[in-house]
């Protein structure tokens, strides 16, 4: 029989609603995008590398998706993603500044 895994919260989830985290993501993305405006060169580059990024990260969902379907009824993800937040919680406990923006 294979085991049934509860639904868990996900960390990679978790640590994408980080204060620090999300603020410095919109800071990124905001520099990203004026860049791209600001210089028609730059945007030229930008989305050829954007491409090449959607294309790597398609390729390998495509490579990952059997050794998920293979992993995922036997709670290993379920068993790391739990011990991932284990440790997620310890972090944030230990460093309050984790629940700021990156500008305070």
């Amino acid at each position: 029989p294979v085991p049934i895994c509860p639904m868990q919260e996900n960390v990679l989830q978790r640590v994408l609603q980080l204060p620090v985290v999300s603020s410095t993501c919109e800071t990124l993305q905001r520099k990203y995008s004026s860049t791209k405006e600001s210089h028609p060169l730059m945007a030229s580059v930008c989305e050829v590398y954007e491409r090449g990024v959607q294309g790597a990260g398609a390729l390998a969902m495509w490579g990952m998706e059997p050794v998920v379907r293979r992993l995922e009824p036997q709670c290993e993800f379920a068993v790391a993603n739990n011990l991932a937040c284990r440790g997620l919680d310890h972090l944030e406990e230990k460093i309050p500044a984790l629940q700021y923006p990156v500008d305070k």
